[in-house]
């Protein structure tokens, strides 16, 4: 199946790269790893990460019960049975203390406004001897380029939603200070930084087709206008404005994304 979005086109390999070598590790000792993708959105992720641990099990968690059904569509359309998805909170996990030896986020802590009591959650539920992980990125250190002032705007359209509802638009530089927040020992703690691009020709024009998607109907038109941060003309003239970056020569686009392992 062909990714349909942005989030769609998400693996384990582009979104968790950092956890890739870990997990490895982990598996050669216990091929029967649970994993937890903590805010699986539509499971793109959670499905590959099944891939990569056929003898093991996946949970994708997501709260929004809309896109489970998506999410186990395209867990379906991989042929992966090793996974199943479930509604839940990251705040309140529904499962028991210790059950499992890996739980991971992608971009989910950049949107709560307490994002150290989600990762606490997250290391309750990791076993001893396990891992948590989380990939977040920085909108601080957003680069693109040409210039225009309609992406400026965009940029600060962005930002501006992501504070309204509470959350961190440079959650990638405060991983760390989040997980010992949440009382994980500074030793235990792994830090990196990746990066996500998008400068191939079909690169940019599938990064701003789904940003185009999202100005003329998706969710930030729907959560910008609720916070009166935008109206339909400015909406309209950034997607064009998206639409003339993807076919220039010379235009590229990138983003730190913080990282952070976390061994239980």
């Amino acid at each position: 199946m062909q990714p349909s979005t942005l989030h769609e086109s998400r693996t384990a390999t582009t979104s968790a790269p950092h956890l890739l070598p870990k997990l490895h590790s982990l598996a050669e000792s216990n091929p029967h790893l649970n994993l937890l993708d903590a805010g699986c959105g539509p499971g793109t992720i959670s499905t590959s990460f099944a891939q990569l641990l056929p003898n093991g099990h996946v949970t994708g968690l997501d709260l929004n019960t809309a896109i489970l059904p998506r999410a186990r569509q395209n867990a379906a359309a991989a042929g992966v049975t090793n996974i199943d998805f479930v509604e839940g909170s990251v705040f309140t996990l529904p499962f028991a203390d210790e059950s499992f030896d890996v739980v991971f986020c992608h971009q989910v802590l950049i949107h709560l406004g307490q994002p150290w009591e989600a990762l606490r959650e997250m290391l309750r539920v990791a076993k001893k001897g396990g891992v948590v992980a989380a990939r977040e990125g920085d909108y601080g250190s957003e680069v693109v380029w040409p210039g225009d002032p309609a992406l400026g705007r965009f940029h600060e359209l962005m930002t501006g939603v992501m504070r309204a509802g509470g959350g961190t638009p440079e959650a990638g530089r405060q991983l760390l200070a989040w997980a010992l927040k949440a009382g994980a020992e500074r030793r235990r703690v792994e830090v990196s930084f990746g990066t996500s691009s998008y400068c191939t020709l079909n690169e940019r024009r599938f990064c701003a087709q789904g940003l185009c998607e999202q100005l003329r109907g998706g969710g930030l038109r729907a959560k910008a206008m609720k916070f009166e941060l935008g109206e339909d003309e400015d909406f309209e003239e950034m997607a064009k404005a998206w639409e003339e970056w993807a076919e220039r020569d010379n235009s590229s686009l990138a983003m730190l994304q913080g990282q952070i392992l976390i061994e239980k």
